[in-house]
């Protein structure tokens, strides 16, 4: 049949399916010939082998998702492993100013252990190859302007009249050193307090 598909260029028919079973995550039905029988083997012992490596790594990357998904009727569905992350500079200052929570606010200070709000912001994007400004009002004026329906995670929120910056974190919240005796933490934007939104890129 194989020589007929290449002097042809007709595909020979799959009369078969064979399982592979990926743990953790399900059974696939994969149509190919019974030729494919010791691959299709040899895949499932591998798959098994290694069972505990391939879920100490959905562990590791997606722990909010470990149970097996299911698509319609219950039918076994593959992650989406073709998700595009946002690399943007501001998601990954962002990023950087995660692992700051809990530190305390002093006044003055830009890191890498203590922080006031222009601080965290300046010492977050300069982790990330940005420089920034000193100050709230003048980090005010880096960037381009964003519409407040527009802001995205990373995205400087000036507020309380220029004197205070936050980080845009996404489902109206901001990451903050907001003032002295609090620490590096999440809050909820308030729309009336901010005077202007940046995206610096």
């Amino acid at each position: 049949m194989g020589a007929v598909a290449a002097s042809t260029g007709a595909i020979p028919a799959i009369s078969s399916a064979a399982t592979i079973n990926v743990p953790g995550i399900g059974n696939f039905d994969v149509p190919v010939g019974s030729e494919f029988d010791q691959q299709v083997a040899q895949a499932n012992q591998a798959l098994a082998d290694h069972a505990d490596q391939i879920k100490a790594a959905q562990q590791v990357l997606a722990p909010q998702s470990m149970a097996p998904l299911q698509g319609p009727g219950g039918a076994p569905m593959l992650p989406d492993l073709f998700h595009q992350q946002d690399h943007s500079v501001g998601n990954q200052a962002l990023d950087v100013a995660r692992s700051k929570i809990g530190a305390e606010y002093v006044w003055g200070a830009s890191g890498p252990s203590n922080f006031d709000c222009s601080g965290l912001v300046q010492w977050a994007y300069k982790q990330v190859g940005i420089d920034l400004p000193r100050t709230s009002f003048e980090q005010s004026h880096v960037g381009k302007p964003i519409a407040f329906e527009e802001l995205q995670p990373g995205d400087l929120v000036i507020q309380n009249g220029g004197g205070h910056v936050a980080m845009y974190a996404g489902d109206g919240k901001i990451l903050q050193a907001p003032q002295s005796g609090e620490t590096v933490s999440y809050a909820h934007l308030n729309p009336d307090s901010v005077v202007t939104a940046r995206r610096v890129s």
